[in-house]
């Protein structure tokens, strides 16, 4: 009987170490220089749809990162159970450099936790680099009569189970960060799970729902226009973007600290020197002065690491989030 290809039983121990806990993601030692460069277009998939943080991040970095490689990178929005079509999507495609993701806290540490059967594991990706966080926003629509996070957890604590809150979808980052709040404050309020930001924000708008949590840049165009009302951010100092708007922290909840993130991933088996070759243009991309500029109007803050460090990073934060996610009971649909 032929043995088993080293490749395939590296994957299936890794996919046991994250159904585990033990382990996030396979690990790479990266060139510092690489002389590979793409022949074809790139496409980066992102697991939610547009309008949204990742969106926006996404869309930022690729446009920077295709004048360093010299190709597109063409953007693919596939929202949808969690984020796990799109993974799914890129766990099995070539893993010759044309195909990455963008990597998230809800489809990496949160997903974990959340379902007891993913269709991907943590054996199918190679980390590339973590690009950016952001703090997590929590807002009311305009007809909700509060102004401020005490009047809204005082409503919510009249009418325990009324008002409700959108989010992204089962596990998307909106989705924690509420429930960390519920937990924070002891309120009872309902979810109300979509398919992507941009179809959560519209819903918010019409006054369907009452209130979210979404990063930055989804939230304040919507806010400067006075269709919805920011009443706190998740972050643990003021945000530059939004000086008026007081943590959660600083309100009556000392060590709040609600952050979405992400990361640049490739299907398992990407050569270390396009790995190398990628990461580089991201972490030059996080170094244009506009981009930064961009990053930090919209409430985001650059925030490179490369492979290793981020495989690290995700173990810490699948700790974290679990934590958040047994404490809450929260259970896939």
């Amino acid at each position: 009987m032929p043995s088993e290809h080293p490749l395939s039983r590296r994957r299936t121990l890794l996919g046991a170490a994250l159904a585990s806990g033990m382990l996030a993601l396979p690990t790479h030692r990266l060139c510092a220089q690489s002389a590979w460069r793409p022949t074809r277009p790139i496409r980066l998939v992102i697991p939610y749809g547009p309008g949204g943080s990742s969106d926006v991040i996404g869309r930022l970095i690729a446009a920077e990162m295709a004048h360093d490689l010299g190709q597109p990178i063409v953007v693919d929005n596939k929202g949808g159970a969690s984020g796990q079509i799109a993974m799914m999507d890129v766990a099995r495609s070539s893993p010759d450099g044309s195909t990455i993701v963008l990597g998230h806290v809800g489809t990496l540490a949160v997903n974990p936790a959340m379902f007891d059967k993913l269709p991907y594991a943590g054996g199918d990706f190679a980390p590339i680099g973590l690009l950016a966080k952001v703090p997590m926003v929590f807002a009311v629509g305009s007809k909700v009569p509060a102004d401020s996070l005490g009047t809204f957890i005082k409503l919510a604590k009249d009418a325990p189970g009324k008002l409700t809150y959108g989010s992204a979808g089962n596990g998307s980052a909106g989705h924690l960060a509420f429930e960390m709040l519920k937990l924070a404050t002891g309120i009872n309020v309902l979810h109300i799970p979509y398919k992507g930001t941009g179809a959560q924000l519209n819903d918010l708008l019409a006054g369907v729902t009452d209130a979210a949590a979404a990063g930055p840049p989804g939230l304040i165009p919507h806010a400067a226009s006075g269709r919805i009302r920011i009443i706190a951010s998740g972050s643990s100092s003021r945000l530059t973007s939004l000086p008026d708007a007081p943590t959660v922290a600083e309100l009556g909840y000392p060590g709040f600290d609600s952050s979405q993130w992400f990361g640049l991933l490739a299907p398992a088996g990407t050569p270390a020197d396009i790995i190398g070759r990628i990461g580089e243009a991201a972490g030059k991309a996080l170094e244009v002065p506009a981009v930064r500029a961009r990053l930090t109007a919209d409430g985001s803050q650059a925030a490179w690491l490369s492979a290793d460090p981020f495989a690290a990073f995700i173990r810490s934060e699948q700790q974290r989030w679990g934590d958040v996610v047994r404490r809450a009971r929260l259970k896939a649909d």
